[in-house]
């Protein structure tokens, strides 16, 4: 593949806000608000111009989610099995070759992440993961819809771990070092406070 040939109707975007919030007092992440504005409504704004539909995958409060007029996917799993559970249950619903995978409780990913993800999508890589230019972000991510069933097995075999089920598969490391702070997520209420404070 090659970003000349990129098309917003190759992807669906798979927004991640099925967690149970841990860090957040169990409270649903994406609907906590940023700017007077659900998290979730920042990261469908960022996205919106990169991909051709959007799936979120939430596990409470779905018809707060549906009002935005997108397919909301459950996990399969119950009790909160992880993000794969999340993009596996995406996947199945998913036409579209590839998947933009994104957490909701980062409000603001680059506005270029799908398509400089995509140019790293040659014939032999699967996954295309950014690096922040500190640490690897698995859950930014763009993958091959067929994926789907070797995921599924994963998960049903107890390999649940994001990064490791990733970079197991032929995947394709992509820098993103000079939009670090894209990557920012608020996974605390000081976090969230911080970011309120600072706009």
């Amino acid at each position: 593949m090659s970003d000349l040939h990129f098309s917003t109707t190759f992807v669906t975007a798979i927004i991640l806000a099925g967690g149970r919030g841990q860090r957040m007092g169990e409270r649903d992440k994406g609907l906590l608000t940023l700017a007077e504005r659900p998290l979730v409504e920042h990261v469908m704004d960022a996205l919106r111009p990169q991909v051709g539909d959007m799936i979120i995958n939430a596990n409470r409060n779905l018809d707060l989610y549906q009002d935005y007029g997108y397919r909301v996917i459950p996990d399969r799993l119950e009790g909160y099995a992880g993000p794969l559970a999340g993009i596996a249950s995406a996947l199945e619903q998913i036409a579209t070759p590839l998947a933009l995978v994104v957490p909701c409780d980062s409000p603001r990913p680059p506005p270029d992440l799908a398509q400089r993800l995509y140019r790293a999508m040659t014939n032999d890589v699967d996954i295309a993961i950014a690096h922040d230019g500190e640490r690897l972000q698995p859950l930014f991510c763009l993958l091959r819809t067929t994926l789907c069933e070797t995921l599924t097995h994963s998960i049903a075999k107890g390999h649940c771990k994001v990064q490791r089920w990733m970079l197991e598969r032929n995947h394709r490391i992509v820098d993103f070092s000079d939009r670090r702070a894209h990557f920012d997520n608020l996974n605390t209420p000081e976090e969230l406070r911080k970011a309120e404070s600072t706009g």
